[in-house]
């Protein structure tokens, strides 16, 4: 039996093993190379500047085409990265001149980035909003995440001698998607359309912010040396506005992580709800409308119907759920949608199935063609049965009305073998006779090509 001395030099081993595999220390690179390297990235002019504008129309370009391959490639040549870095930095090291024009840098570079985007969605012949360009029309709390860990990867590498010159900086840069937003901000100006360009540059302040957040953590983790001034009074000073900016940046960042993630468990509630009670094999859910703020679900489905008294029983469920004082509202089929309506449902990027939509739709479709070719006999035969009516009076002019009916016949014994009979109902001015009952039957049996055919008359009063 191991003893406690034995147990404890274990648990030693262990957290030295952790200590040594975890440590950053032991590949940082120099200080002053890390803070020269994000120094050198934040001034925008120049050759950086224009780098910026090429790579906005790429972009642009991108998202104008609904091209994932060229958007990624924007991002590659942006070089926004740099003064959002250095405002992280700035606040982490306390310096204040860094802070200062890393923050002007990333001014300049974010107006210069609309106005291109505005100008480039203001000339181009396609003025349609494609998937690529309205998924970055509102943040998500996994736009937060990836941003805090894109940020916190971005400063673990640049802070390393071994990951400094690899591809995580190019990765980070794609992973965070600061281009995007900035481009849809440009289009929601040039089109008028001032929700689309809110929700994108909000978008884009987010990865800014968390970003930013980000190297301040990394930074003060790796335990970067503050700078120190002279000036004790001055250094207070700054001291106090570093903190300021820091705390009027985190409380809207604070604000809007929470009110991402209640949004979050709302629509994960919400989902949940949906898959469990509306949507089935026979009733397939093809859109669904959450919206966290009013607390109204709406949800469109195609497919069989849901009687009146189950809806009223499905809504009665939503307490389960935790959704009290949602309204639910179950638009049943596409009839009623208009055409923009319906292009709109199957195109949101919120919901991430426009293929599933369409696959639904021709699902449906199939389905109503099935039913059209099982109605086509009928069809057929009420298209026979006028034809009839109108050359039986010539022939057979006692014949006043007509009616013809198809039926299926069960032998009791063998119920595998059937017979279809056709069955004409004739009212008459007078009987027939026996030799026109047969003629008759035989012009019936070559009309119908059916060998089966069942007479049966009756007078007219």
């Amino acid at each position: 039996m191991e003893t406690t001395e034995g147990k404890s030099v274990r648990r030693s081993h262990i957290k030295l093993l952790l200590r040594d595999l975890l440590s950053l220390k032991s590949d940082k690179a120099p200080e002053e190379e890390t803070i020269a390297t994000i120094r050198a990235g934040i001034d925008f002019k120049g050759a950086n500047l224009w780098v910026l504008i090429f790579a906005i129309f790429v972009a642009s370009l991108g998202l104008n085409t609904n091209s994932a391959a060229v958007i990624i490639g924007a991002m590659l040549i942006s070089p926004l990265m740099g003064p959002i870095i250095g405002m992280g930095l700035g606040v982490g090291i306390n310096d204040f001149e860094m802070l200062k024009r890393a923050f002007k840098s990333f001014t300049i570079a974010s107006i210069f980035s609309v106005l291109t985007a505005t100008f480039y969605f203001a000339i181009t012949p396609i003025a349609e909003a494609q998937s690529e360009l309205m998924a970055r029309t509102s943040p998500t709390i996994y736009d937060v995440l990836i941003a805090l860990f894109g940020g916190l990867a971005g400063i673990v590498a640049l802070c390393s001698s071994g990951q400094r010159g690899g591809n995580v900086i190019p990765g980070v840069a794609i992973a965070t998607a600061l281009m995007p937003p900035l481009c849809t901000t440009g289009f929601g100006i040039a089109t008028g359309n001032w929700l689309y360009a809110a929700g994108a540059f909000y978008l884009y302040i987010i990865n800014s912010i968390f970003i930013s957040c980000a190297t301040f953590v990394g930074v003060n983790i790796l335990d970067f040396k503050k700078k120190v001034f002279v000036d004790k009074q001055r250094e207070k000073r700054v001291k106090h506005i570093i903190i300021t900016i820091a705390v009027l940046t985190m409380i809207p960042a604070t604000y809007l992580t929470y009110t991402l993630v209640e949004e979050n468990i709302f629509t994960t509630k919400v989902n949940s709800f949906i898959n469990h009670n509306i949507a089935s094999e026979r009733t397939q859910v093809i859109s669904k409308d959450i919206n966290c703020a009013t607390q109204t679900v709406k949800v469109i489905t195609i497919g069989e119907e849901i009687p009146t008294e189950e809806i009223e029983r499905i809504q009665n469920r939503l307490e389960r759920y935790g959704l009290k004082n949602v309204s639910l509202n179950i638009v049943q089929g596409t009839k009623n949608l208009t055409a923009n309506e319906l292009k709109s449902m199957l195109n949101d990027p919120q919901s991430k199935q426009a293929d599933k939509n369409a696959q639904l739709l021709a699902n449906e479709q199939k389905r109503a063609s099935v039913l059209e070719a099982e109605l086509a006999p009928y069809k057929m035969m009420n298209d026979r049965a006028k034809s009839i009516s109108a050359e039986i009076k010539p022939l057979f002019p006692e014949v006043e009305r007509i009616s013809i009916s198809q039926s299926v016949s069960y032998p009791t014994v063998d119920t595998v073998r059937t017979d279809t009979i056709l069955f004409v109902h004739l009212m008459v001015t007078k009987d027939l006779l026996e030799a026109d009952k047969v003629k008759m039957n035989e012009w019936l049996k070559a009309k119908f090509n059916n060998p089966k055919v069942k007479i049966i008359t009756e007078a007219m009063k």
